[in-house]
């Protein structure tokens, strides 16, 4: 049994270009404080293997500082360190990982072909590649670990259930024939959880930090005990800030007082989008509710989605699909026993002249 933490995609050196130039500056340096932190919880919980599965910086030009913060930072770790770059942070003869003077627990894998490294304290191999440019093929997989009684692990950068993927492609089927107890990948930047192909475990731990609106929520990292029967590894909240995305439905709401009923009580560390949608009376003035909101947040983006509102009820003598699902659905309404039944019937006229119109 050997533990672990299980991280990739730091992107180091972000450029954060959706927020202010001051917040991208903060942002930078919180990523790089990230580090320490990663480094204490793994010395706090007694990992003995830290397997980092690529794309650490976001870029081959990234600053000499944040290499060697981030090598002194590993070597703190009491443990030992495998890497394999990844399509962002690709080995080259520029890269970081070659210009940086790395420490002895710090074992990178430098080539396109799988590599192997041994740690008799723990009773395990690693295997791993990296990359070497912007793509990579896919490798073979199938039989790299052996039946020799060592604990074998896998450390890749790479793209599961596409094919034609340009980095590097990995398939199921590949993964459940490698004879790894435990694939620690890298690549995607939302937690998989632990999966299961035949014997071998692997996951995608996510990235440390959202960069953006793509990325909502909690990010961090896979911590846990790794065997040769079973992946036992959770998932540890990690990142400093959140991108969340709230849709507040304003119809015959105030705009402003329909946002302070939806929002949680902490949101001052996170970055927010906030979509209004439905029905108004007259068009919004999203940059006065910025500006109303905007203490409440480390960064906020307000959207008007809203349409302008209009009789409900209009065109249903029409000759027409709408006019025939207007008058059926009027006929309900008029039916109807009580005034929330009446409000749901509403809501679904709206949900279908909105199918009709092709509106989400």
């Amino acid at each position: 049994m050997v533990r672990i933490l299980h991280a990739a995609d730091f992107h180091l050196d972000s450029a954060y270009g959706a927020l202010t130039a001051e917040q991208a500056v903060q942002r930078r340096r919180e990523s790089r404080e990230n580090l320490t932190r990663l480094v204490d919880y793994a010395n706090d919980h007694q990992a003995e293997l830290m397997l980092l599965s690529g794309d650490l910086f976001d870029s081959e030009a990234v600053f000499a500082q944040t290499g060697e913060l981030l090598a002194a930072e590993l070597e703190r770790f009491a443990g030992e360190v495998v890497i394999a770059p990844g399509n962002h942070d690709y080995y080259s003869e520029r890269s970081a990982y070659a210009r940086i003077m790395w420490p002895k627990n710090v074992h990178i894998f430098r080539h396109a072909a799988m590599e192997s490294v041994s740690f008799p304290q723990y009773g395990c191999v690693v295997h791993g590649a990296a990359f070497v440019g912007e793509a990579a093929a896919e490798l073979p997989l199938t039989h790299i670990a052996p039946s020799d009684g060592w604990l074998h692990l896998g450390v890749l950068h790479g793209e599961t259930g596409s094919k034609d993927s340009r980095y590097r492609p990995i398939s199921v089927q590949q993964i459940a024939e490698s004879g790894l107890a435990y694939l620690a990948l890298g690549h995607v930047h939302g937690c998989s959880g632990v999966q299961q192909a035949g014997n071998t475990a692997y996951a995608y731990p996510g990235c440390l930090e959202g960069r953006g609106f793509d990325e909502l929520g909690d990010k961090g990292f896979l911590f846990g005990e790794v065997d040769s029967e079973s992946a036992r590894l959770h998932f540890v909240p990690f990142a400093k800030r959140r991108y969340q995305l709230l849709r507040v439905d304003v119809t015959d709401s105030e705009p402003l007082e329909a946002i302070c009923r939806q929002l949680p009580l902490r949101t001052e560390d996170d970055i927010y989008r906030i979509l209004l949608t439905g029905e108004c009376m007259a068009p919004i003035r999203t940059e006065k509710i910025q500006a109303e909101l905007a203490d409440r947040f480390y960064h906020l983006e307000v959207r008007d989605q809203t349409r302008l509102q209009q009789d409900l009820w209009a065109r249903s003598d029409d000759d027409t699909l709408r006019g025939l699902f207007l008058r059926q659905m009027r006929a309900k309404y008029d039916a109807a026993e009580d005034e929330e039944q009446r409000h749901r019937i509403e809501q679904a006229v709206r949900f279908g002249l909105d199918a009709m119109d092709n509106r989400e």
